[in-house]
């Protein structure tokens, strides 16, 4: 068996259940709204586990790649400008649902609904932003 591409296969996997949890949670998160605020928290829990698995796998594939070879994946251009634009939107989208989680009882139902389209949009993003980065790396 090919021990890297296991590795790499198994980090595919929790990096592609966070983009579900970061994109779907976000959604479900949006269409609770009106609903109960523990189902909307448990919503924000899940975005925000989500994201942290993002930046946990994402890192993942850098260093299995510098396990194997020594050096990190060469990316250059559209990839690393992909890289960087999904990495922004990790930190800011780990940032945002921890702040939901936090504040939510504090914030009106206009800023409740601005934090979950926002969370939407950087999931989305990350995602767009990943295809650029697989077929340009």
């Amino acid at each position: 068996m090919d021990l890297q591409s296991l590795a790499y296969a198994l980090t595919q996997v929790a990096h592609n259940f966070g983009a579900v949890a970061v994109t779907g949670g976000a959604i479900m998160g949006r269409w609770l709204m009106g609903g109960s605020p523990s189902s909307q928290r448990r919503a924000g829990g899940l975005v925000l586990l989500g994201w942290l698995v993002q930046g946990i796998s994402g890192a993942g594939f850098g260093v299995i790649s510098f396990a194997y070879y020594r050096q990190f994946p060469d990316l250059h251009g559209i990839a690393l400008a992909a890289l960087y634009l999904k990495m922004a939107c990790a930190v800011a989208g780990f940032l945002l649902a921890a702040a939901f989680l936090r504040y939510q009882g504090e914030w009106t139902e206009r800023r409740q609904r601005v934090a979950w389209f926002v969370l939407i949009l950087l999931g989305m993003i990350a995602l767009t932003a990943a295809a650029f980065l697989r077929w340009f790396s």
